[in-house]
């Protein structure tokens, strides 16, 4: 079987494999950021130094993709943080749909790249 015949394959889809792959890691390091915060960080910071070196309009949307993920993400947090700490805890409910928010981006986000499709 030769890469165009396999559907996974970056060639097939028509990506940049670079690209694609770095799009993949920043994809890694937000799901691995559920449990270790620092891991989502390292990958926004791929995201805002490589930006500008993507060539692919595909692979361009997934990293604002991300990009907007981690950000608008970080802003919800801080809003639950607020209201958890005014409200004695209570506020700590918010939690949950940022949680479900976040993990739903990054699994459409990853999914549509192994599709080879913006997002």
């Amino acid at each position: 079987m030769d890469n165009a015949e396999f559907a996974g394959s970056a060639e097939a889809v028509g990506l940049p494999a670079e690209e694609k792959k770095l799009a993949t890691i920043v994809y890694v390091l937000q799901a691995v950021g559920f449990f270790s915060g620092i891991t989502a960080l390292i990958g926004v910071i791929i995201n805002h130094i490589k930006k500008g070196e993507m060539t692919n309009e595909i692979i361009k949307s997934h990293f604002s993709w991300q990009l907007r993920t981690f950000w608008w993400g970080l802003l919800w947090s801080a809003l639950a943080i607020i209201a958890a700490t005014f409200t004695l805890g209570i506020g700590g409910f918010l939690f949950i749909p940022v949680f479900v928010w976040l993990v739903y981006r990054v699994v459409k986000g990853w999914m549509r790249l192994n599709d080879g499709k913006s997002v």
